[in-house]
């Protein structure tokens, strides 16, 4: 059976169905609040939007897509949006090649180039440099002289290394401000013409016969001659000599035996031509110059210092001690370089005798050879006995076997 309402219960459901009319048009007008939906409806929400973009970025749609279910709302499109906002700073952009206007390109510096190609040419330079300072200063085959040196110049070691350091450092290059001027001092028969002859006769294996001067004052200029004569030939042997040498590109040797009977125009001609406001020739010379003067002053210091028992310490300030002295006779003395060759023992007395009956043909034995050696004269000092004539009477005494 059908219920019949009464009046109060119809009224009351007058006024409910009132209430809901209104609150409708309420919610047609007004957006409804977030608080009236419960979490998991808005979890289902927020999937549904991350879906919906998602969808829509994969097909590539500039369209704003339809309202997502019957939930979408502003705060959901607000949420949305600055979860894409972020998403989109994460994100690495790559530029891409089919712009229509690309970026202008930086201009490149023009001087990087030139600065590589500096750098290149000034290394070239460099390593040919070098290249060419040890290809002229093997021509020369100092390595073979010095060896020579040491097993022909008895004694006389530390004076042959800085002869060869002053050769070593001239001739690794060919362009000179001035001359090189060796002159060699020491006592009567330490071997100052046997060096001499030794280093033409080298030079002349290298360079060629008619670029070595080996000069001998004695012999080229006696007392009787004119010494302004004898500067003038000596000058004019030395500019022909130098000009050849420049044509070969080469460094010409001039040894002066017997210095120090040089008179005084002839050593000024000589300070003329170690001058360096000269032509260009003239500085490209290694002058040799052999002398006994101030062998008083190298005997004195070796006797002095015969305690040491190095000899290198006996040499040590000599030369300057010498080029001072000398250089009062005659400004010459002192545009050289002195290299002093000291006193020898008796140790060295006897090897000239061994060397020099070995070119003889004799097959001398010690005893025999220790006892020639003993008749010569020494001095005695700290121990050690040092010849006074060096091997000068050698000769003599072995050609009276």
């Amino acid at each position: 059976m059908r219920h019949l309402m009464t009046d109060d219960e119809y009224s009351d459901d007058a006024v409910l169905v009132d209430e809901e009319e209104d609150e409708e048009e309420e919610g047609e007008t007004a957006p409804p609040s977030p608080s009236i939906f419960s979490p998991e409806l808005r979890a289902v929400m927020h999937v549904w939007n991350n879906y919906q973009a998602l969808k829509r970025r994969r097909l590539g749609s500039s369209t704003d897509p339809p309202p997502a279910g019957p939930g979408a709302n502003a705060p959901a499109q607000q949420a949305q949006e600055a979860q894409r906002r972020r998403k989109r700073k994460s994100r690495v952009l790559f530029p891409s090649d089919s712009r229509k206007f690309l970026p202008k390109q930086k201009e490149r510096s023009r001087a990087k180039p030139f600065l590589f190609l500096f750098s290149i040419i000034v290394f070239l330079q460099v390593y040919n440099a070098i290249e060419n300072l040890d290809d002229h200063v093997l021509k020369y085959d100092l390595e073979s002289l010095e060896k020579t040196l040491a097993r022909e110049v008895f004694g006389q070691k530390r004076a042959v290394e800085t002869l060869m350091d002053h050769l070593q450092d001239y001739l690794s290059t060919y362009s000179h401000q001035r001359p090189l001027a060796l002159s060699v001092h020491g006592p009567s028969g330490v071997g100052k013409s046997h060096l001499g002859r030794l280093l033409a006769r080298h030079f002349r294996s290298v360079v060629g016969d008619e670029l070595v001067v080996q000069y001998f004052t004695a012999h080229s200029c006696p007392p009787e001659e004119d010494p302004g004569r004898c500067a003038a030939e000596l000058a004019a042997q030395v500019t022909r000599v130098t000009a050849l040498a420049d044509e070969h590109d080469h460094i010409p040797l001039v040894v002066l035996d017997e210095a120090q009977l040089m008179r005084p125009a002839m050593l000024d001609a000589l300070l003329d031509l170690l001058k360096p406001d000269q032509s260009n020739e003239l500085l490209n010379v290694v002058y040799v110059l052999l002398s006994n003067l101030g062998q008083e002053h190298i005997t004195r210091h070796v006797l002095h210092n015969s305690s040491s028992s190095s000899s290198s310490w006996k040499g040590q300030g000599m030369e300057d001690m010498l080029r001072s002295s000398l250089a009062e006779a005659h400004p010459l003395w002192a545009e050289v370089d002195v290299v002093a060759l000291l006193l020898l023992e008796k140790s060295h007395v006897v090897e000239c005798f061994l060397e020099e009956m070995m070119r003889e043909g004799f097959y001398p034995e010690r005893g025999h050879v220790e006892q020639l050696a003993a008749e010569l004269s020494y001095y005695s000092a700290g121990g050690r006995q040092y010849s006074q004539n060096g091997c000068k009477q050698v000769v003599a005494r072995v050609n009276t076997l």
